[in-house]
C-alpha cells in the first residue's frame, strides 16, 4: 500500500461526524435501548431549548414524534439570531455557549451538538422566530438543500424549531423512538426545571417540587422517613432510606442525567457520611450509613467537563474555572443544611440512626455467614475452578480495561465453545453447572453459602461494592430455550437482590446469539430473528440449508468468534422501573400463586421449529 501525500485527507465537519458517529452520540442502536444514539440526538436539541428556559426565556417546549420517526422540537425562547442561524446549524465550534454570560450553566459547550444532529439526519430543518422575523434552512445529511432557505415576517412567538429524521444510512433500518424512553427524559427535565411545561405529543410533563417529586414517584413503598429535600443556589438534594438493597442515585449536572455519576455524586456520598458521623458523634461505617439510600442530586456549574461525548459521567473538579472544588461545594452545603434539618426534625434523626444501626447489625450477621465463604474466596483467588480468566481487568488502568467482559455460560459444552473463541486478553468465561439458586425464595444464609454463587461474586470481586469490579461487561450467555431463559432469570434475580448497582451502573448484559444459520454453497448468513431468516432465504435463492441452533454448544468455536467479537450483540439489563422491582420479583420468582398460573395460561405461546417444517 502506497503511503504518501495523497494518503492524507482532511474531512469537513459533516464527513467526520458521519464517518465516526460513535465519537459524538455513542452506539448506533435501533432505539430499543435508552442509551441508543437517537436519544442523544433528541437530547442535543432539547438541551438547547432547556438552556433558554434556564436563562429565563420560554416556559414551554413542544416535542412531536411522528409515526415515521420525524422528530420536531419547538421552544419559545429568544430564538437563534437570524444572521447566525446557518452557522449554528452547519459550522463546527459555533454557538453562544462559548459566551459564559449568555449561557452560564449550560450542558453543551463544544459547539458540536446540533451539528451532529444535522449530519446524522437525512432530513433536518431549523427555523428561528425572532422579533416578528423568521429564517429557515433545510439540510440532507448535513448538506444545505439549494433554494430551501426562507426569510420573512411572522406572527409566531419567538423561539426555535428543529425538525429531524435519523438517517437510515447511519442507523439500522428498523430504528424508531420508543416513547417510554422519551417520556422518562421529559420527566427528568421537568423535575430539574420547575415551572417548565414539556409537551410530548400533547402529553404534559411538569413539576412543582423538583427532585422531591422525582423521589416521591420513584419509591413505591413508604420510605422509612419523609424525603429530605434541601436546596440552595446551584444545588438541590433529595434523599431518604428504603428497604431495598444497595444504593440508588439519580444525579444531574446542568440538567444532564449523569447515569454513571462522577465527581458530584462521589462528593455527595462522602459528605453524607461525614455529616451524619459528626451529627451522631459516632464513627459509623460508610456502608452502613449509605445502605438502602435513595437519593437525587442536581448541581449547576460553569463549563462542565464530562468523561465522554454522551455526558454520562462528570469529570470536573471545580464548580467554575478557578473556583472552589465540587467536593468542598457539596460538602459545605450538606454539612450546613442537613445538620440544620436534623436538629429541627429530631424524629427523622432518630429513624436515620436506627436504620444505620440496623444496617450495622445485618452487616455483622452477614460477616458471620460469610466466614466459610471467605475461606473459599481465598482459595478462589488462587484457583477458581469455574473461571477461565483473561489477562486484563477492569479495575486496572490498562488501555483495554473498558473492553473486559465476563461471559456467564451454562454447561461445559457452551463454555468450551466460548473459551476457544474468546479473546484471552479481555474476555473471561464463568461456567455454571445446572440452575443456580432462586435468590428471591432462599434465605440469606443459603444464598451466601452457595458455592457457585459465591465463586461468581468473587470472580467479579463485588463483595465490597463496584470499586474493584474486575470486568466492565458481565454477560449472561445462555441457550435460547426454556432452560436457558430460566437460568438467565435466576441470575438476574441474584444480581437484582444483592448487587443492584451492577445493573444501575450499566454492567449487566444478555448475549444475543443467532437462532438460525442459512447457507448455500457460496454464502452463510446468521439470523437472530424470524424476519432475518426469511430475508436470508429470499436472498440466497432456492432450497438453502437452514439450521436451527438449539444451544450455544452447537455453535463451533470458529463461528462463535464472529458473535463475540466486534459484531457482538448485547442487550443491556436496565433497572428503569426500580420502584416496581419488588412486585415483579414477587410475582415471577415467588410462590406459584393462582395469579401467576392464570398469567401463564393466558400468555402461553407454542412455536413450531421452522427448520423442521
Amino acid at each position: 500500500m502506497v503511503y504518501d501525500e495523497e494518503s492524507i485527507r482532511t474531512l469537513d465537519w459533516k464527513e467526520h461526524i458521519r464517518l465516526r458517529p460513535g465519537m459524538y452520540i455513542g452506539k448506533l442502536g435501533d432505539g430499543s435501548s435508552p442509551d441508543d444514539g437517537i436519544y442523544v440526538l433528541l437530547k442535543e436539541v432539547l438541551d438547547n431549548a432547556i438552556d433558554e428556559f434556564v436563562m429565563g426565556f420560554g416556559k414551554r417546549i413542544n416535542i412531536n414524534i411522528a409515526s415515521d420517526g420525524v422528530c420536531c422540537v419547538r421552544d419559545f425562547g429568544r430564538g437563534i439570531p437570524l444572521g447566525k442561524l446557518l452557522d449554528c446549524a452547519s459550522k463546527i465550534n459555533t454557538g453562544a455557549k462559548y459566551d459564559s454570560e449568555a449561557f452560564k450553566k449550560s450542558v453543551g459547550l463544544n459547539g458540536v451538538g446540533i451539528k451532529a444532529v444535522n449530519a446524522l439526519s437525512d432530513r433536518f430543518e431549523i427555523q428561528s422566530y425572532r422579533e416578528s422575523k423568521t429564517q429557515r434552512y433545510q439540510f440532507a445529511q448535513g448538506r444545505l438543500i439549494p433554494g430551501s432557505d426562507y426569510t420573512g415576517d411572522t406572527d409566531e412567538p419567538d423561539g426555535t424549531r428543529v425538525t429531524f429524521h435519523p438517517d437510515p444510512v447511519i442507523f439500522p433500518e428498523s430504528v424508531a423512538f420508543q416513547l417510554e424512553y422519551v417520556e422518562k427524559m421529559c420527566r427528568y427535565y421537568a423535575y430539574l426545571n420547575t415551572g417548565l411545561g414539556i409537551y410530548l405529543n400533547g402529553k404534559r410533563f411538569a413539576s412543582k417540587n423538583g427532585l422531591f417529586d422525582l423521589l416521591n414517584e420513584a419509591i413505591s413503598e413508604e420510605p422509612l422517613y419523609p424525603i429530605i429535600h434541601l436546596q440552595d443556589t446551584d444545588i438541590e438534594v433529595a434523599f431518604t432510606h428504603s428497604s431495598e438493597y444497595g444504593e440508588t442515585y439519580y444525579s444531574f449536572v446542568n440538567g444532564q442525567h449523569t447515569t454513571q455519576g462522577g465527581t458530584h455524586q462521589s462528593a455527595f456520598r462522602e459528605a453524607l457520611v461525614k455529616t451524619l458521623r459528626d451529627f451522631y458523634q459516632k464513627n459509623y461505617e460508610a456502608s452502613d450509613i449509605r445502605s438502602s439510600i435513595v437519593a437525587a442530586l442536581s448541581i449547576k456549574i460553569t463549563e462542565p467537563v464530562f468523561e465522554s461525548q454522551t455526558k454520562t459521567k462528570l469529570g470536573s473538579n471545580t464548580i467554575s474555572p478557578g473556583g472552589e472544588t465540587i467536593r468542598t461545594f457539596v460538602g459545605n452545603f450538606i454539612a450546613h443544611h442537613l445538620n440544620n434539618y436534623l436538629h429541627k426534625n429530631p424524629e427523622t434523626a432518630k429513624i436515620i440512626e436506627s436504620k444505620i444501626k440496623d444496617s450495622e447489625r445485618k452487616r455483622k450477621e452477614l460477616a458471620d455467614i460469610q466466614k466459610p465463604a471467605r475461606e473459599q474466596a481465598k482459595k478462589a483467588k488462587i484457583y477458581n475452578k469455574k473461571l477461565r480468566d483473561c489477562r486484563v481487568h477492569y479495575n486496572t488502568k490498562h488501555k483495554q480495561a473498558e473492553s473486559t467482559t465476563l461471559f456467564i455460560t451454562e454447561g461445559n459444552s457452551a463454555s468450551g465453545s466460548i473459551t476457544k473463541a474468546r479473546n484471552p486478553e479481555t474476555q473471561a468465561v464463568f461456567s455454571l453447572r445446572g440452575k443456580p439458586l432462586n435468590s428471591y425464595k432462599e434465605s440469606l444464609d443459603r444464598v451466601f453459602k452457595n458455592e457457585e454463587l459465591n465463586l461468581l461474586k468473587h470472580a467479579l470481586n463485588i463483595d465490597n461494592g463496584l470499586e474493584d469490579l474486575r470486568y466492565n461487561r458481565v454477560v449472561i450467555a445462555t441457550d435460547a430455550d426454556v432452560d436457558g431463559m430460566h437460568i438467565r432469570t435466576l441470575l438476574m434475580t441474584f444480581f437484582i437482590m444483592y448487587f443492584p448497582e451492577l445493573l444501575r451502573e450499566g454492567h449487566l448484559y444478555i448475549l444475543q446469539t443467532p437462532l438460525f444459520r442459512v447457507r448455500n454453497k457460496k454464502t452463510t448468513r446468521y439470523c437472530y430473528t424470524e424476519a432475518e431468516r426469511e430475508t436470508a432465504i429470499a436472498e440466497l435463492g432456492r432450497n438453502p440449508e437452514i439450521t436451527r441452533f438449539k444451544g450455544l454448544g452447537e455453535i463451533s468455536p470458529d463461528e462463535f468468534k464472529y458473535f463475540i467479537g466486534d459484531n457482538i450483540r448485547l442487550d443491556k439489563v436496565q433497572l428503569d422501573d426500580s420502584h416496581r422491582i419488588k412486585r415483579i420479583l414477587s410475582f415471577y420468582m415467588g410462590d406459584n400463586t393462582p395469579e401467576r398460573q392464570e398469567f401463564i395460561v393466558h400468555n402461553l405461546r407454542i412455536e413450531s421449529d421452522p427448520a423442521r417444517d
